[in-house]
């Protein structure tokens, strides 16, 4: 008898997820452990996992849609099985063609040119089974392939409703094994979509290079500048995700219902670029298995906060209604900006983790945030949040809590601002960090102590070292 896999809770928050993609098709034999969708959550976008073996009969639910927890979305079974979806679930946004591809272009190109649009999306599928079947057997005939491609006039606009790049899953595949964005790639197959020999493509070209002035013979002449009055950019409705929903409550529920007060302090900023620079010179010609190492600066900021905690353990706290929770470890968040919006992830017991333990486990974080790999394990259970905006530029901000946490560090950019040093007005390197605390756990008082502390830490790094 047929199995029927259901959208699952993926986080303890998640009440709806997006199909974002199917990595087996209908017919496709499935093993137990074997990938069989992507699915975005309030938080990531994650692999679906099978825990049966058989052939996946039938997909209840198409790319691109949303469903709730508990909905049906396939059944895996034996072969030449009929199955019908079971009566239970509700499906949210359904496109109103069932037969329309997953990757369909917008209403308005299907009314203009309904027959080429469908033409074009059954090429498109044709071609996405040939590209994920050269992909696993990896004997394609890729001169085939291309042609098939690059004979479709590339449609405007690369971007599905929502904002979504149109590309095949094994372009998205390939794009992420070499780190190539697709928003840079032009796409050759249907509707602008890009497959597999764009992204090959786009790989031998390397990043793109910046325009030069005037044109050479041959080349594209640059686009001439637009009209006085003309908009920035075209109007649009984009359609909110999952995560940024998520991110909208919360931050909302936190600003209404957390009494937040601010504090800062300048620092001096002069002595920790100056380490920085010069552990990174004494790195520089380290292979990175003997130990060569690039820090960042919020390698130190993320080192001095979780030694400034140790210090003052009464800012790591959290208020609990009727308590106050006081952590005896320092589980340290900090902010990582992607597409949807910012990740928190989370290096746990940072008070007793080296700057290179902090530094390389942040790595590994913020390449998991990029790619939408991190797990919910990997973004909860934090005391206290850091947040840097200082790669902008920016003077000065103050970051929203994150509950349950009761503070969150704000940091800005190294400003070259004049100093008083010894009598005398000399060049100096300040930097502005701010504490958004919440009053029902912390005073006033405790959050000076601990800029205090931070502000000796940043201004002599040495002592986090020992």
């Amino acid at each position: 008898m047929a199995t029927i896999i259901e959208m699952p809770k993926l986080s303890d928050t998640m009440t709806v997820g997006t199909l974002v993609n199917w990595l087996k098709k209908e017919g496709d034999k499935v093993s137990s452990g074997d990938m069989i969708a992507e699915v975005e959550t309030d938080k990531a976008t994650m692999e679906l996992e099978a825990f049966d073996e058989g052939i996946l009969l039938k997909q209840f639910v198409k790319a691109g849609e949303q469903v709730e927890v508990g909905t049906p979305i396939a059944a895996v079974g034996e072969k030449g099985e009929k199955v019908e979806k079971p009566d239970s679930g509700g499906t949210k946004d359904k496109k109103e063609d069932d037969g329309e591809d997953e990757k369909a272009d917008d209403k308005k190109a299907e009314k203009e040119n309904q027959a080429a649009g469908k033409g074009a999306e059954e090429k498109d599928d044709t071609a996405d089974r040939k590209e994920e079947k050269a992909d696993d057997s990896g004997e394609a005939d890729d001169s085939t392939d291309e042609d098939e491609e690059t004979e479709e006039t590339p449609a405007p606009s690369r971007r599905e409703k929502g904002g979504r790049i149109k590309a095949s899953p094994l372009a998205r595949r390939l794009a992420e094994k070499k780190g190539i964005d697709l928003a840079s790639v032009q796409g050759t197959g249907p509707g602008g979509r890009i497959v597999k020999a764009d992204v090959l493509k786009a790989a031998e070209a390397g990043p793109p290079k910046a325009p030069k002035s005037g044109s050479a013979p041959g080349k594209t002449p640059s686009a001439p500048p637009a009209p006085a009055g003309a908009p920035i950019a075209e109007d649009r409705d984009v359609k909110v995700s999952n995560m940024r929903a998520v991110i909208a409550r919360r931050l909302l529920e936190s600003k209404t219902q957390v009494p937040h007060f601010y504090v800062e302090v300048e620092c001096d900023a002069a002595p920790i670029a100056a380490l920085r620079e010069s552990v990174n010179a004494g790195l520089a010609e380290v292979p990175p298995e003997k130990g060569g190492l690039k820090f960042t600066l919020n390698d130190f900021i993320l080192k001095a906060a979780a030694e400034a905690l140790r210090r003052v353990p009464a800012v790591n706290v959290a208020w609990q209604g009727e308590t106050v929770r006081h952590s005896g470890a320092v589980h340290l968040a900090f902010g990582v900006a992607v597409e949807e919006g910012l990740l928190t992830p989370v290096i746990r017991n940072a008070h007793a983790k080296t700057l290179r333990q902090i530094a390389l486990e942040a790595r590994d974080l913020i390449a998991k945030a990029r790619s939408k790999k991190l797990k919910p394990e990997e973004m909860s259970g934090s005391t206290f949040t850091v947040t840097n905006l200082g790669m902008f530029g920016v003077a000065r901000f103050y970051g929203i809590i994150n509950p349950p946490n009761a503070g969150i560090l704000s940091v800005a950019g190294i400003l070259d601002r004049p100093v008083v040093r010894d009598g005398a007005i000399v060049p100096g390197k300040l930097m502005t960090i701010g504490l958004s605390g919440d009053h029902r756990a912390i005073d006033g008082a405790v959050a000076a102590q601990f800029l205090a502390e931070l502000k000796t830490l940043v201004e002599s790094p040495a002592l986090f070292l020992v």
